[in-house]
C-alpha cells in the first residue's frame, strides 16, 4: 500500500484529494495542521483537538530540544506520550530558526550554531543533528533542514541558501534512521523561479516521500508567495504530498489548494484567536471591539464549536477586558474549527468536482477575502 493516494483530482484546477498513511494514522488531504511549538496547542486540549477536527499537529524541534530536552521527551516515552497525542505529529528541523533567531546564531556551510534565548547556552544544529532529534522525539513525518533566507537578502545569499538546502538535505536522508518516520525536503529558492527549480530538481534527484515549499510568507508578500506557489507546486512529484509551510490566510490556503498544495500549517488561527481576531461566516472580527458590549449572539451563528454554542460575543469581549484566560482560549478554538471546517469544504467540492466553481466565488465572499489578516 503506498504512502500517498490521490482519491480524486479536480478538473478544472491542480487541486486534489489524498490519504496520507503514517505510523499514527491516515491522513485526509488537503490538510490543515494547528501548530504547537512548545508541545501543545497554546490553551487547547487534545480531546478538544480531536473534536474540532484535528487529525495532524506540529511540534517544533528547535524549542523541545531546548525546554525540555530530548532526554526528557524519550523518558516520557516519546512525543506522543508527551503532548497526550495519539494521532499523526509532523516536527519542522529546526532550519527556520536560522531565520527567526538570526540575531542570535551563527551559519556556516556545516551547520548553525545558536545562543538559547533562555540562558545564552551554545548549541550545535546541523543537518545530522537536527535528523537525529527528530528520530528520537519520534514525530509521523520529519522534515530536512534546510536554510530559509530574508526575501530581500542578496542573490548570493540566495543561492548559497539553496546550495546548503540541497547539500543539508542529502546528509538527513543519509542520517535518517527511524523507519516509522516520513522526511520530508524542504525546497527553498525565495521567488527565483531558476533557484525553486534547481532545488527541486536535485531534491527529487534524492527522493523523498513528499515535499515541501519553504521560505515563503516571510515578507515577500501575498502576490509574490501565491505567483511562487503556482510556479514550483507542479515542480514537485505529483503522487507525493506537498507541503506548503507556514501559511497562511484562508484565501491563500483555498488558492494553494488550487496550485497543488496538499499540507498547510500556520499559527494564525490560534495567535489571531489570541489577540481577540475571530474568524467568522461574515470576515474577520475584532471581539475587543465596544461595538460587541451589548451583542448577545454568538461569534459565529453557523459555528457549531463549543465557544459558539456556549458564549455570546458580549462575553467573549468580558473575557478579554478583563484578562480572563477563557476568551483567549475560546476564540483560538473557534478558529481552528473555522479552518478544519473550511478544509472540509475545499475537500467535499474537489470530489463533487466542483472545486475551482466554489473556490472562485468562495474568495469574493466575506468568510474567505483576498486580504491581509493580522492580529
Amino acid at each position: 500500500m503506498s504512502i500517498f493516494e490521490i482519491t480524486k483530482t479536480d478538473s478544472q484546477s491542480n487541486a486534489r484529494t489524498g490519504l496520507l498513511r503514517t505510523a499514527h494514522g491516515t491522513i485526509k488531504t488537503p490538510v490543515f495542521m494547528p501548530v504547537g511549538t512548545k508541545g501543545a496547542v497554546k490553551g487547547i486540549l487534545p480531546a478538544q483537538l480531536v473534536e474540532a477536527g484535528s487529525q495532524i499537529i506540529l511540534a517544533n524541534t528547535f524549542h523541545m530540544l531546548l525546554r525540555p530536552g530530548v532526554e526528557i521527551v524519550e523518558k516520557a516515552g516519546g512525543l506522543h506520550k508527551l503532548m497526550a497525542w495519539n494521532r499523526p505529529i509532523l516536527t519542522d528541523s529546526g532550519g527556520f530558526q536560522i531565520f527567526s533567531l538570526s540575531s542570535i546564531n551563527s551559519i556556516t556551510d556545516d551547520g548553525t550554531e545558536f545562543a538559547s534565548p533562555y540562558d545564552g547556552a551554545k548549541i550545535k544544529l546541523d543537518a545530522a543533528i537536527a535528523t537525529n532529534i527528530q528520530n528520537r522525539l519520534g514525530a509521523d513525518i520529519i522534515m530536512c533542514f534546510d536554510q530559509c533566507p530574508a526575501f530581500d537578502a542578496p542573490q548570493k545569499e540566495q543561492e548559497k541558501a539553496v546550495e546548503r538546502t540541497i547539500k543539508w538535505a542529502k546528509i538527513c536522508k543519509n542520517s535518517h534512521s527511524n523507519e516509522k518516520q516520513l522526511l520530508f525536503g524542504i525546497v527553498q529558492g525565495q521567488t527565483d523561479e531558476n533557484l525553486r527549480k534547481t532545488c527541486a530538481k536535485e531534491l527529487i534527484k534524492i527522493g523523498f516521500p513528499g515535499y515541501a515549499l519553504g521560505g515563503l510568507s516571510v515578507g515577500e508578500g501575498t502576490e509574490g508567495m501565491l505567483k511562487t506557489v503556482r510556479f514550483a507546486a507542479p515542480l514537485l512529484p505529483v503522487d507525493k504530498p506537498r507541503y506548503l509551510m507556514g501559511v497562511g490566510t484562508p484565501a491563500d490556503i483555498i488558492q494553494a489548494v488550487q496550485a497543488g498544495i496538499d499540507m498547510f500549517d500556520c499559527v494564525m488561527p490560534t495567535r489571531n484567536g489570541r489577540n481577540a481576531l475571530a474568524f467568522t461566516e461574515k470576515g474577520a472580527i475584532r471581539l475587543r471591539n465596544a461595538a460587541f458590549a451589548d451583542d448577545f449572539t454568538p461569534v459565529d451563528a453557523n459555528c457549531g464549536c463549543v465557544c459558539c454554542k456556549t458564549f455570546s460575543k458580549s462575553a467573549i469581549r468580558h473575557f478579554f477586558n478583563t484578562g480572563e484566560m477563557l476568551g483567549p482560549i475560546m476564540l483560538a478554538l473557534h478558529n481552528i474549527v473555522f479552518y478544519h471546517n473550511l478544509m472540509d469544504k475545499i475537500r467535499q467540492n474537489i470530489e463533487n468536482d466542483t472545486f475551482n466553481s466554489w473556490a472562485e466565488q468562495a474568495l469574493e465572499s466575506p468568510a474567505y477575502a483576498r486580504k491581509e489578516i493580522s492580529a
